[in-house]
């Protein structure tokens, strides 16, 4: 129904930024909301951010102040700018899309961010 792909991952040094993008193809007018994911090795995925079809907004505490979510839509794309990234982002980025009624999830592949001391 929803393919996302997700680029923009990398190495960088502390106190470094990245800008993710995560292109959505598809049946992508039913989607209701975007957001950006990350697992570190050992725990859980956890929330990043993540934007509604309206443009708002949510971030969980641990990005709050340093990370942007937006979107494009002209370009069917949302973005997650990462700014004084810190060794403990270091994680598996993934981009989601809550599709339909049910929200159901659509999830990319995923992208690397490792951030060097």
């Amino acid at each position: 129904q929803v393919q996302l792909v997700e680029s923009g991952g990398g190495l960088v040094q502390a106190g470094g930024s990245l800008r993710l993008s995560c292109v959505a193809s598809g049946r992508i007018f039913s989607i209701r909301a975007m957001g950006w994911y990350r697992q570190a090795p050992g725990k859980q995925r956890e929330l990043v951010a993540t934007i509604t079809s309206s443009g708002r907004t949510n971030y969980a505490d641990s990005g709050e102040g340093r990370f942007t979510i937006s979107r494009n839509n002209a370009k069917n794309t949302v973005y997650l700018q990462m700014n004084s990234l810190k060794p403990e982002d270091t994680a598996v980025y993934y981009c989601k899309a809550d599709w339909g009624t049910f929200s159901d999830e659509y999830w990319g592949q995923g992208t690397q961010v490792t951030v060097s001391s």
